[in-house]
């Protein structure tokens, strides 16, 4: 896995060369500040839903008159430090459930990107096919909405688990983990597909290569620094980490 973790980083590196060399930025500009500004309202909806919901979930348990009784420091900071994973919690939720919501609107240019890249590293001629771009996007649109109902059964069980103090104080690493996997998985599905995979054979490569699907979505997250252009520098990364593997194997 950590050997996969670097073919990772070292695409990412070249994603950023790769999209200077071949004048990519002026395809990523217009979808990269769509993406922006629904990504800063979506968070800022999300973070006020969060606060609001952990303040009912306190208040229907009873925690905050039950806490005032007991009277201890150390409940008290058990159960806000509980309250405070429980909010990060639910806006990594919201963020999925967003995340996905792009997925599936942006499912056609992820699927012309990724083609276009592979098409520009193996150096061949190519006409673009839109009937095969299509096919691929409702393929991804398909695994964004198997990948959104897997994620929140697994994340509305660690809302539960976040409840238990101390234990529950783990669950945001755990969902953060899923959430670059699953991701992850959608990106790479895109060039799995091109080879000749079925949904059942990308699954089984994904899951023998866990690296590189947790990889690519957590510098999807990091990515974030430079908001507008984190999904397509996804997707283009996902192609050359799948390439690399090619030529690897």
């Amino acid at each position: 896995m950590l050997q996969e973790f670097i073919v990772v980083g070292r695409s990412w590196k070249q994603a950023r060369l790769f999209t200077r060399e071949h004048r990519l930025l002026k395809e990523m500009i217009i979808p990269g500040v769509v993406y922006a500004l629904l990504f800063l309202v979506g968070m800022n909806f999300f973070f006020k839903s969060a606060n609001a919901v952990s303040e009912w979930i306190g208040g229907t348990l009873g925690l905050a008159e039950w806490l005032q009784q007991e009277r201890s420091e150390w409940l008290s900071f058990l159960f806000v430090m509980n309250g405070m994973m429980l909010q990060l919690l639910l806006v990594l939720i919201y963020f999925s459930w967003f995340k996905y919501l792009i997925l599936i609107i942006g499912s056609p240019l992820f699927t012309y990107v990724s083609e276009k890249t592979e098409v520009l590293v193996d150096g061949q001629e190519h006409r673009f096919q839109w009937k095969d771009v299509r096919a691929d996007a409702v393929r991804g649109v398909g695994l964004a909405l198997r990948n959104a109902g897997w994620q929140t059964v697994y994340l509305a069980a660690l809302v539960i688990i976040t409840l238990i103090p101390v234990v529950g104080w783990i669950t945001p690493l755990i969902a953060l983990g899923l959430e670059c996997y699953y991701f992850g998985m959608s990106m790479l599905d895109y060039s799995l597909a091109r080879v000749g995979y079925d949904r059942s054979q990308s699954f089984r490569f994904v899951q023998a290569h866990k690296g590189l699907a947790i990889g690519t979505g957590f510098v999807f997250l990091a990515m974030h620094v430079l908001l507008p252009f984190a999904p397509v520098y996804a997707i283009i990364s996902a192609t050359l980490s799948i390439q690399s593997i090619k030529r690897t194997a």
